[in-house]
């Protein structure tokens, strides 16, 4: 019998990056089954770059919008796919409607916001038993009964594609010069983001040593890099200010091109850490006990402060400590480590 699955995925980058060990293992357990993912436009381009997916199919309505006619016609011209199965990795109600409405007969989902009814496979969620994200992603790979178990999980894998030359003269990389991929940004907000003159710091020590910067992220990153460049006393060329530059598939391949990243809490984390770069991830108001990179050469480091973490969008108490006490020589000291 042929097997097809869909997947409603998460919203946000890093967390589609986890929801890669669960297609991973779904292929593990058949090779033949068919996996199709909702996903909101950006994370399309990832998706691509994941071969376990035969298809991105564009969720038609922003987060946070309810849109039940516009999730009940993707639902009704879902139908003809013929999923088997759902896998529904949000926990909120609407989020579990296309499927409903696609008339999948099994709908797999953690019981979220009382989903009786749209999850017909629903799972009560042990949240000690499964402390990570991705564990409870994966977990939905296998029976209920194995639900408490944390299940073992093959890390996320990006596929990436070489620079070519045209693409590094377009962005002024050196192939001849080690190259570290700087991540200042942060979607969440103002409190994930070590301060620039921590980065431009780090900057202009690596530059010291012949190595070439660049500073990606998007366009709303883009004065936060600028920042980081002007703080720097190196020369302009070797800092290189790709924010809001690039799409998200060329940044995937600069990073591959890179010998190492450090980051901040962030999309573009996750996916150095699925491409199995030397990575250096910057913790403050958030915590890695939830959503950790997923590298053997990653490396994250925070520093305890009373108010912390304190998972706010921006620091309450005006100070940043979390990150303003976190020097830029631990950070090198963390990647030189990693490097040796």
């Amino acid at each position: 019998m042929r097997q097809s699955i869909l997947i409603i995925g998460p919203s946000w980058v890093g967390d589609m990056m986890m929801a890669h060990s669960l297609f991973i293992a779904l292929k593990e357990q058949n090779e033949a089954i068919e996996i199709d993912v909702v996903a909101p436009a950006w994370c399309k381009p990832i998706l691509a770059r994941m071969p376990e997916v035969r298809n991105a199919i564009i969720q038609p309505v922003n987060h946070g919008v309810f849109g039940w006619k516009t999730r009940k016609e993707l639902g009704h011209q879902l139908r003809k796919q013929r999923y088997t199965q759902a896998i529904i990795l949000p926990n909120s109600w609407k989020s579990a409607l296309i499927p409903w409405f696609a008339k999948v007969p099994v709908r797999t989902g953690w019981r979220g916001e009382m989903r009786y009814g749209l999850l017909n496979d629903l799972r009560i969620l042990d949240k000690t038993a499964l402390p990570l994200m991705v564990q409870r992603f994966v977990s939905l790979a296998h029976p209920a009964q194995s639900a408490r178990l944390p299940p073992t999980y093959k890390p996320p894998q990006l596929q990436s594609k070489p620079l070519s030359t045209a693409q590094q003269t377009q962005w002024g990389i050196v192939a001849e010069n080690p190259l570290l991929a700087l991540c200042p940004g942060a979607e969440f907000g103002p409190a994930k983001q070590w301060p620039t003159t921590h980065y431009a710091a780090i900057a202009t020590y690596y530059a010291a040593q012949g190595w070439q910067i660049c500073l990606l992220g998007s366009a709303a990153d883009t004065e936060t890099a600028s920042h980081i460049r002007k703080q720097t006393t190196a020369h302009p060329d070797t800092i290189l200010n790709l924010c809001g530059q690039t799409e998200l598939t060329d940044a995937i391949d600069i990073m591959a091109h890179a010998n190492a990243v450090i980051s901040n809490d962030s999309g573009l984390m996750h996916l150095a850490a699925a491409l199995n770069k030397p990575l250096v991830t910057i913790y403050g108001a958030t915590s890695p006990s939830f959503t950790p990179p997923l590298n053997i050469q990653a490396k994250t480091i925070q520093i305890p402060v009373d108010c912390g973490p304190c998972f706010q969008r921006e620091c309450s108490q005006q100070h940043h400590q979390c990150m303003q006490d976190l020097s830029p020589q631990q950070v090198i000291s963390q990647l030189d480590d990693l490097l040796a």
